[in-house]
């Protein structure tokens, strides 16, 4: 796969584009295979000002280019832009949601020279809105997302739209969102690389939340490469995000400086073959990719050690349950009129007004929420989950310790790192007779995205795999 970011830099110094042809490039494409009749229905909203900031990159080029200079990026509809797009996680109820100020981590994609074409669509409200048949990529402001390698199957994840975006050539990266699978699992479904950072890696302010014990935003590329860059601009800490207090805001992380062919050599990696009890066993393709990876892990000078399984309590999961009211009425009220929404309970109001259109699937979640928990956090389920989760992340840390494992690489998807706030991503090891990419989850101890990606990077070279859909 082509590094985007690097070939698009290249062409800039060598004058053979613009970034205004460049945002024309992307726009067209969106037009022809995303907006039309039958389209992938990914790409929510064009940012109407996009061409006149790419006119303006174009004339302050210098011949040092920022990380992101002129590299076309869709946002996941959660993510506030205090420009003229709206942020409404993909609700008809937040449609009008103009946010006034850039989400943080937007902040630093700006300062790096990204250009952001626009909002991505999404399950509403990150699929946590109802469990009564809703599937991954509806929402009712945007509709359904298409996967575009098989039409018939799942773009799957919250993230489905930016995943789907960046398989499609719709731009040249993404950012989603997740708290339990959301990046990892639509970046799997369409052949690209997600990372789920580390909590407290990249900042969660003005981005509309489920949890902010487990949220976070991440990066979604075509390629290793790519995404590390994405990730090394957008860490750092924010005074309004305490997750994030103990790194530096001063500077850009240089992840590229971790990326090597050889990367593999005297690495440990652990072979977690363990799934959540939710999940269906792999399926005999993909046993058959990941057993090639593995064959490809070791000829390039890994050490595996089966089987060193570990896998999250199912407790952890009501933490979602009892942390949405708070922080929804908590980022609404952050608002400041710019919504006539205040509250979930206005949400909830809101959709069984406009149920027609706004609740086609229901919002059985949205309602547990709102009816059923306090807003205050004091219910001993939700405290005995929060005691489930350090038990998870002590558990974790002794299965790397006890067997000196440099990261973790697990045979199906595992939920115990977004649960537990450890760092994960996907990259493509394969592709279905289907036509469906097959991917793989990779797991590394909290802030140690460096031997997470060298080890990605590495594998990614090894297999050489080119996945595209064919109808692009």
């Amino acid at each position: 796969m082509h590094d985007m970011i690097q070939s698009l830099h290249r062409m800039y110094r060598d004058q053979q584009t613009t970034v205004r042809k460049v945002a024309i490039k992307y726009i067209t494409r969106i037009m022809e295979t995303d907006q039309r009749e039958g389209g992938l229905r990914s790409v929510l909203e064009i940012n109407p000002d996009v061409l006149f900031i790419a006119d303006a990159l174009d004339k302050n080029r210098g011949k040092i280019m920022p990380p992101l200079y002129g590299i076309p990026i869709l946002l996941k509809d959660n993510i506030n832009t205090g420009d003229k797009t709206r942020t409404s996680a993909g609700s008809v109820a937040l449609a009008d949601n103009y946010a006034r100020h850039d989400a943080h981590i937007v902040t630093r994609l700006r300062q790096a020279g990204a250009l952001l074409l626009g909002k991505a669509n999404m399950t509403e409200f990150a699929n946590y809105m109802t469990r009564e048949g809703m599937p991954s990529g509806y929402s009712s402001r945007g509709g359904q997302v298409v996967n575009p390698y098989n039409r018939e199957k799942t773009p799957s994840g919250s993230s489905s739209g930016s995943a789907v975006a960046v398989a499609a050539g719709l731009c040249a990266a993404a950012i989603g969102t997740e708290t339990c699978g959301s990046i990892l699992s639509p970046a799997g479904a369409n052949g690209i690389v997600g990372i789920k950072p580390t909590l407290g890696l990249l900042s969660r302010s003005g981005i509309i939340p489920i949890s902010g014990t487990l949220d976070t935003p991440g990066p979604m590329a075509r390629t290793v490469r790519d995404a590390a860059i994405l990730l090394g601009v957008m860490a750092g800490a924010d005074p309004d995000d305490a997750a994030t207090h103990t790194l530096r805001s001063d500077e850009t992380i240089d992840y590229l400086a971790h990326l090597r062919k050889d990367g593999l050599s005297g690495m440990r990696i652990g072979i977690n073959r363990a799934a959540p009890e939710d999940e269906p066993p792999p399926t005999e393709e993909e046993k058959t990719a990941f057993e090639t990876l593995c064959k490809a892990l070791r000829a390039g000078g890994a050490v595996l050690i089966d089987r060193v399984n570990i896998s999250a309590p199912p407790g952890i999961l009501h933490i979602m349950r009892y942390e949405l009211k708070a922080c929804m009425n908590h980022y609404l009220s952050t608002l400041r009129g710019s919504s006539k929404m205040t509250s979930l309970q206005d949400i909830v109001a809101f959709n069984q007004a406009h149920a027609p259109v706004a609740l086609k699937y229901g919002q059985s979640l949205l309602n547990d929420s709102q009816n059923n928990t306090s807003g205050t956090m004091t219910e001993p389920e939700y405290l005995q989950a929060l005691a489930e989760r350090e038990k998870a992340i002590e558990s974790l840390d002794r299965t790397f310790d006890a067997h000196g494992i440099d990261v973790m690489l697990c045979e199906t998807f595992a939920d115990i790192a977004p649960l537990a706030g450890f760092p994960s991503m996907s990259i493509p090891i394969g592709q279905r007779r289907d036509k469906l990419p097959i991917g793989s989850t990779w797991i590394a101890r909290r802030f140690d995205e460096a031997t997470m990606l060298r080890a990605a990077y590495a594998a990614e070279s090894g297999l050489g795999l080119d996945l595209r859909p064919e109808f692009t």
